[in-house]
C-alpha cells in the first residue's frame, strides 16, 4: 500500500498538468529575506540577537544605561527587545522584579465598559506585553511569576508615588502618555534599576498635541547617562511590506 501511494504521488508530481497553487510563491518569498539559518525563531534561543545596527544600538543602550528611550515605527522590535532584556536581567539575578506598564488607551475605538476585575479589564491592553513574556519564558512560568509578584504588569494610573528599586521597568506605548504622565513615570526609577521607555511618536491615539513622548525624548538627549535611540524603517523585522507601507503612509 505504501509503495502504491508513493508511486501515485510520483505520477502526480511528474504530470505537467498538475501544478502547486503555492509552489511558486513559497519558492520566491522568504520570511528571513536572506535565508540565513542562524536567524531562526528567537524563542528557541536563550538570548535575543539584534537583527540590525539600530536594534544593536538599542540593545547596547539598554545594557549600558539606567534609562533608555526607544523611538521608532511599528515592527522595529522596541517592546520585544526591552522585554527580552528584562527577562535576561531577571534570569541572571541582576534584578529582583520586572515591572511592565502600558497606558490603557484604545486605538480609535470605544469598547465601552469591559467586564471583570481590574486585571481582566486591562488584559486586552496588556496583551502585547504578555505575548513577549510568553515567547521568552513560556505561558506557565509567566503565570507563576505574575502570581508571586516577580513580574508585575501595572496600569500607568497606579504608578504615582512608587519607588521602584532593584527592578527592570518597561514603559510601553509611551506615545499615548501625556508629558506629565511620562515625567511621573521617569521619576519612579529607584536604586539598582533599569527603565526602558518605548513608543512611536507618529502613532499616538491621543488628541493632537497631547502626547509628550517626542518632547520628553528631545529634552533627555542632553542628559548624561540617558540613551535616546531612534529606529527607522530599516530596522523593521516584520513583513517587508510594513517598511514599504510606512514610507508612503
Amino acid at each position: 500500500m505504501a509503495k502504491r501511494m508513493r508511486a501515485e504521488t510520483a505520477v502526480r508530481t511528474a504530470d505537467p498538468k498538475v501544478k502547486s497553487l503555492f509552489g511558486e510563491l513559497v519558492a520566491r518569498w522568504d520570511p528571513l529575506a536572506e535565508g540565513d539559518e542562524e536567524r531562526r525563531e528567537q524563542s528557541y534561543v536563550r538570548k535575543v540577537r539584534p537583527q540590525g545596527p539600530g536594534q544593536r544600538c538599542l540593545a547596547d543602550a539598554i545594557a549600558q544605561h539606567s534609562l533608555a528611550v526607544a523611538l521608532g515605527p511599528a515592527g522595529t522590535g522596541k517592546t520585544y527587545l526591552a522585554v527580552a532584556a528584562a527577562v535576561e536581567a531577571l534570569e541572571e539575578g541582576n534584578v529582583a522584579r520586572i515591572v511592565l506598564s502600558r497606558p490603557a488607551v484604545e486605538a480609535g475605538e470605544n469598547l465601552g465598559y469591559l467586564p471583570g476585575d481590574m486585571h481582566e479589564k486591562l488584559a486586552p491592553y496588556l496583551r502585547p506585553l504578555y505575548d513577549a513574556l510568553n515567547d521568552r519564558l513560556g505561558a506557565k512560568r509567566v503565570r507563576q511569576l505574575v502570581a508571586d509578584g516577580t513580574i508585575e504588569i501595572a496600569p500607568i494610573a497606579y504608578m504615582r508615588g512608587r519607588t521602584l528599586n532593584n527592578c527592570f521597568i518597561v514603559i510601553d506605548e509611551a506615545q499615548n502618555c501625556t508629558y506629565g504622565q511620562i515625567k511621573m513615570l521617569l521619576t519612579r526609577l529607584g536604586w539598582h534599576s533599569t527603565m526602558v521607555l518605548t513608543g512611536d511618536p507618529d502613532q499616538s491615539d491621543l488628541l493632537n498635541g497631547m502626547s509628550g513622548l517626542a518632547d520628553i525624548a528631545r529634552r533627555l538627549e542632553t542628559v548624561p547617562g540617558v540613551a535616546v535611540v531612534r529606529l527607522d524603517e530599516r530596522d523593521i523585522v516584520r513583513h517587508p511590506l510594513v517598511a514599504e507601507m510606512l514610507t508612503v503612509l
